[in-house]
């Protein structure tokens, strides 16, 4: 403690006002971060639609209805795989050429 109480009485006066300044500043750039960083949030409803079905339904119509569902789900499975094999592609992209910089 009595190091630093020896070195706070060599420093100028003027060398306290830049340090109180440089403080001032790396809090307001920090408080700038910290306020900007806040968004509101939209709210979306994540509303689940279920389907009615009457109860004397056969056997032959529910797997009907099970083999349209499934192509409906491997429809939706190929373009998530197309598409995460596009961003995929892009990221190997950039990879790619960090490494060819020695990054």
């Amino acid at each position: 403690m009595r190091d630093f109480v020896g070195f706070a009485r060599m420093r100028e006066k003027h060398e306290w006002w830049f340090l109180l300044a440089s403080i001032c500043i790396v809090l307001l750039i920090g408080w700038g971060f910290v306020h900007d960083s806040y968004f509101e949030r939209v709210y979306r409803p994540n509303i689940i639609y279920v389907e009615s079905w009457p109860a004397n339904r056969t056997d032959a119509e529910i797997i009907a209805q099970q083999k349209i569902d499934q192509a409906k789900q491997d429809a939706a499975n190929a373009e998530f795989e197309r598409e995460r094999a596009k961003r995929q592609a892009e990221w190997k992209k950039i990879d790619d050429k960090l490494k060819s910089w020695g990054i």
